[in-house]
């Protein structure tokens, strides 16, 4: 079943310099880039993003990270694509991710929590991926207008399922 995801790949992972080495991943795992934006994320888009978290304890970190630099935001599509993506991220604590993941691999810091921190250090895990159809539609309905998504054949489709 062709899907389409929403990945966010976190200012963590522009400036560690690994934007490379995870879209080549998706790709090699046959998987389609359909949109892509680069730029600082605004706390309005951000809040719209992450909703559901707003009264977390670890919202008011989260938010002060994504929106303090760079981030790609991006629309990946192929079989059973938002399983796949979660897996190759890994788990979303880097200190349990296993090694061959995104975040087992490259995304080492564990948060680290006092209690009573106000603001606890965020959490800097490179990635966020879609984890449900309903969420990836949300989510890429706040990023992208349809004219803005490409859809498209290539070459290796058949290869790929599609």
């Amino acid at each position: 079943m062709y899907q389409k995801s929403l990945i966010i790949l976190k200012p963590d992972a522009i400036q560690r310099r690994f934007v490379g080495k995870i879209i080549g991943r998706f790709e090699n795992a046959g998987l389609k880039i359909h949109a892509m934006k680069f730029g600082i994320m605004s706390t309005k888009k951000f809040r719209q993003h992450y909703a559901e978290h707003i009264d977390k304890p670890f919202y008011k970190s989260l938010e002060k990270y994504v929106t303090s630099n760079s981030v790609i935001i991006f629309i990946l599509g192929g079989c059973y694509a938002i399983d796949k993506i979660r897996l190759m991220a890994g788990d979303t604590m880097p200190g349990k991710a296993l090694p061959g993941t995104i975040r087992g691999d490259f995304a080492h810091q564990q948060r680290t929590e006092t209690p009573g921190d106000e603001m606890p250090p965020p959490l800097m895990n490179l990635i966020h991926a879609s984890a449900t159809i309903e969420e990836a539609e949300n989510e890429i309905n706040i990023w992208f207008s349809p004219n803005e998504i490409s859809d498209y054949s290539m070459a290796d489709d058949a290869f790929h399922g599609l």
